[in-house]
């Protein structure tokens, strides 16, 4: 048996970035910044995350730089060769299935309080 499941609540680094496809397929990738149980980090953790189908459009459509959101999703690598050195780069990435708006009721008010998968919008 194998598990990958990551999930992280924290506030977005930045406003999502969001592309369409000729195919119909939206992608949204932001960051998330999470601080660590120890109260003497001055440092948060940054994850890159990922996004696809209905899940991209909510974020897109309610998630802003600073939004405190909770999300679940696998741990995934992206690959590539660099171009000026031709060396091997990887970058992990959370590939989010669920996501969840937690910031304040007011905030909750104009959106949903929480969203999961492509399937059940």
């Amino acid at each position: 048996m194998s598990l990958n499941v990551v999930t992280l609540v924290g506030r977005a680094g930045r406003d999502p970035e969001v592309r369409y496809f000729e195919s119909g397929s939206v992608v949204c990738k932001l960051t998330l910044a999470v601080d660590r149980a120890r109260r003497n980090s001055d440092e948060p953790d940054w994850f890159t995350l990922e996004m696809w189908g209905k899940t991209a459009e909510v974020a897109a459509n309610y998630v802003k730089k600073g939004s405190l959101i909770g999300i679940t999703g696998a741990l995934k690598f992206d690959r590539w060769q660099d171009r000026s050195t031709g060396a091997e780069r990887t970058s992990p990435i959370i590939r989010v299935d669920q996501l969840r708006l937690l910031g304040s009721k007011r905030d909750n008010e104009a959106g949903m309080a929480s969203f999961a998968g492509d399937d059940e919008f």
